[in-house]
């Protein structure tokens, strides 16, 4: 299954993970040091800026990231968001589908105009 994606303005390349199959396929291509983003809600895919991010690539990565989650399409409203390396992505034997542990999390607080705005640029 192909993941979402996106190229910002700025020629990013950003992919976001549809389901838990697909967010393993993702999570498996992710560098080291690749930027990744995942709700602090459950039900989120995961997101990964492709290569070196770009000043704004942080924000629309996370913002990409609240559009297209559970609690976003639940609540419409304020979405946290985790940001971390791929290098602090782990799996533990027995976790599910999808899931994984991170390591050294920040983060970002998206908010509701910011999420509404992105979904009308990119119609999706």
């Amino acid at each position: 299954m192909k993941f979402r994606e996106i190229i910002t303005d700025r020629g990013t390349m950003i992919f976001g993970g549809r389901n838990a199959v697909n967010n393993e396929e993702l999570v498996k291509q992710v560098q080291d040091n690749e930027e990744v983003f995942h709700t602090d809600s459950v039900g989120s895919g995961f997101v990964n800026i492709k290569g070196r991010a770009r000043k704004g690539d942080i924000k629309d990565a996370a913002i990409f990231c609240a559009a297209y989650s559970k609690d976003w399409k639940k609540n419409k409203s304020d979405v946290i968001v985790h940001r971390f390396k791929g290098k602090n992505i782990y799996k533990n034997f027995g976790m599910k589908t999808g899931t994984f542990g991170v390591k050294k999390i920040k983060k970002i607080k998206i908010k509701k105009e910011e999420i509404q705005e992105f979904l009308k640029k990119w119609g999706k």
